[in-house]
């Protein structure tokens, strides 16, 4: 499949270079907004640094689209009304009503939309979701030293969205309600948000995201009625505990490691790209994902506004 990238910046320039080296496609060429950027990662490549979109979108089937948050829609939007598959990173758009767009425009041609999630493929939580049916309380923790790249988006669409993404594909039911908190440290948006959701299911979501921290941290935990889940995104291990069942007198668990192995995230969900793009079929992570996660980070930004207000 001829594909190519839009933006090959930080996150871009690796959708170049992977593509560049699977079997099943054939990178045509690379353009960004900085056309210095553009000359040397298709130079790295050996392919035509294009000077703008549309003249990219006449030679590909597919892109990866990987600019700012700010211009997603813009560019996805012209993308697949050229008829072209899109994989364009997280959060899918901007704002819910550019989400669903992009939704009825690549339904309208019938093409591909894909988005992001990248944390969706890390192995350690392939390896996990087999154990997870039915959980009652899931913890998610994401934090990382401040950097300028993201900032140009609150925490909550920077790095939240990534486990309210996943947390929504555990099928927890619908969300019945929202408390959250944030604010700003370094940057002119939030800098660290917490929020608590609970479904209709019973089950209650804590998500907690900073990117003012010393370190870098990520974690999912997860608990159901027979025992619970530990998993690091960063370490690719995990552990699982299962209540031991052959005595009443003496609770306690039994535990066994998980390993995510050595698999890359980001080729795998740029494999579940080309598969769904030569076969038409809907992506692990579709549109309809994307926008669910982005409505949800939408109504965290809410809560802490509110909450801002009341206690002002």
């Amino acid at each position: 499949m001829r594909v190519g990238v839009i933006g090959v910046g930080h996150l871009g320039q690796h959708h170049a270079r992977i593509y560049a080296g699977r079997p099943g496609a054939k990178l045509m060429g690379v353009t960004d907004l900085d056309p210095l950027r553009s000359r040397l990662i298709g130079e790295r490549h050996g392919v035509a640094a294009y000077a703008d979109v549309t003249a990219l979108l006449k030679e590909v089937e597919a892109v990866s689209v990987a600019v700012p948050t700010s211009t997603h829609y813009a560019v996805a939007k012209a993308c697949l009304e050229a008829d072209v598959h899109v994989l364009v990173e997280k959060p899918i758009a901007a704002t819910p009503e550019q989400a669903q767009e992009l939704i009825e425009v690549a339904r309208r041609r019938g093409r591909v939309l894909q988005v992001g999630h990248v944390e969706r493929f890390n192995p350690i939580l392939l390896a996990a979701r087999p154990h997870i049916t039915h959980p009652k309380f899931i913890e998610c923790q994401r934090r990382s030293p401040f950097g300028e790249r993201g900032t140009d988006v609150d925490v909550v669409l920077d790095l939240m969205i990534h486990d309210l993404d996943i947390v929504l594909s555990l099928h927890p039911g619908p969300v019945e309600e929202v408390r959250a908190a944030g604010m700003s440290v370094l940057s002119a948006t939030n800098d660290i948000a917490n929020a608590r959701i609970a479904f209709s299911s019973g089950c209650v979501a804590n998500l907690t995201a900073s990117r003012v921290s010393s370190t870098r941290l990520r974690k999912l935990r997860v608990f159901q009625m027979d025992g619970y889940l530990s998993i690091d995104y960063h370490t690719r291990q995990g552990l699982l505990y299962r209540r031991r069942q052959e005595s009443k007198s003496r609770p306690g668990f039994e535990r066994k490691p998980l390993n995510g192995g050595e698999g890359d995230a980001l080729t795998l969900e740029l494999e579940e790209f080309l598969r769904a793009a030569s076969t038409g079929t809907r992506p692990a992570v579709s549109g309809e994902d994307g926008a669910a996660a982005l409505a949800l980070a939408h109504r965290v930004l809410e809560e802490i506004s509110a909450h801002m207000r009341r206690h002002s």
